[in-house]
């Protein structure tokens, strides 16, 4: 399947608005310079939908939009306990039988869970309900701690603001690292955090001038790419210990030092990848890999393919 150009969000009763807001964010209209989506919420009837706020929401679309999509989205809603009617379930099962990519995030994962989509596969959902999904759905394997979960054409992520982390990773696999880069950058949001990435941080910013520091060295980090970057080294720029720095990076960002500049130094290679002609051996070089062999091996590993197959897949011409 090429990558998808129409996409549709489906706002059941009660939808989040942080969730519209979400996905008419990344996939309406942005600056010059990076292409648009056919973009189009629907709901089961068009009209007025209620939301979480209490203020209506008018939709101009019905299920029709979802027989056109390449990207289906079920949003989260507040009655999510309560299945979709017969005509939301079919319209999925048939948006996924004929290979649309269907999605969701947050309490929307119910939907997809209740259209037998999700049966044999893994999924996530706000860690709030993970245990109720599990439960009403013992056929589906919950990952209670991702951001989100890719299982090919279904794609489940957590909640709230870990919409924009499905959505962007979405772009990234789809249509590559430097679209996903820029209009992340458009939104003033990180272009990419790791699906396995914990979704809850029991203390994400701690109450004393550690995190001032912390910050200051990870943009340090991010500038120098091309360089080893120990623990030891970001310890010592943090002024911690090692173990401390340890202990505090993976509270604050829910990875580890190591996984978090890996997804720093893939994450680059990849626009490289698709935005210069530079030689793949100088790619690793400048991502702080000591040759293409190690880079090639990362690749393969976190991404499926080699560096030149992706090249070939993502690069666009002029």
């Amino acid at each position: 399947m090429p990558p998808f150009k129409t996409v549709a969000a489906y706002a059941p009763p009660g939808v989040g608005v942080l969730a519209v807001g979400i996905v008419t964010e990344v996939f309406g209209p942005h600056g010059a310079g990076l292409p648009g989506f056919d973009f189009a919420l629907c709901a089961d009837e068009p009209g007025a939908v209620p939301t979480d706020c209490g203020v209506p929401l008018s939709i101009a679309h019905g299920l029709d939009r979802f027989a056109e999509a390449d990207l289906l989205i079920a949003l989260p809603g507040a009655d999510f306990r309560t299945p979709p009617g017969p005509a939301v379930l079919d319209a999925l099962r048939a948006a996924h039988g004929r290979g649309a990519v269907v999605a969701a995030h947050c309490v929307g994962t119910f939907a997809l869970a209740a259209a037998g989509l999700l049966d044999g596969r893994r999924a996530t959902t706000h860690w709030r309900f993970a245990e109720l999904l599990a439960g009403r759905h013992p056929q589906v394997t919950v990952e209670p701690d991702a951001l989100y979960v890719d299982e090919g054409n279904i794609v489940t992520g957590a909640g709230a603001a870990a919409g924009f982390d499905l959505c962007l990773h979405l772009l990234r696999r789809e249509h590559g690292a430097a679209l996903a880069n820029g209009i992340a950058r458009d939104m003033v949001l990180p272009s990419h955090r790791d699906g396995g990435q914990a979704q809850y941080l029991a203390a994400p910013v701690p109450g004393n001038g550690q995190d001032e520091r912390l910050a200051a060295v990870l943009g340090w980090a991010r500038e120098h790419l091309h360089e080893p970057l120990p623990v030891t080294e970001l310890a010592r720029r943090a002024m911690m210990s090692k173990r401390s720095f340890a202990r505090r990076f993976t509270a604050a960002t829910g990875t580890t030092p190591h996984a978090w500049l890996r997804s720093l130094r893939l994450g680059r290679a990849e626009e490289l990848l698709e935005t210069t002609d530079l030689p793949v051996e100088e790619i690793a070089r400048l991502v702080g890999y000591g040759s293409a062999a190690v880079l090639r091996e990362q690749f393969v590993r976190r991404r499926g393919v080699p560096p030149r197959a992706y090249r070939r897949a993502f690069t666009r011409t002029a």
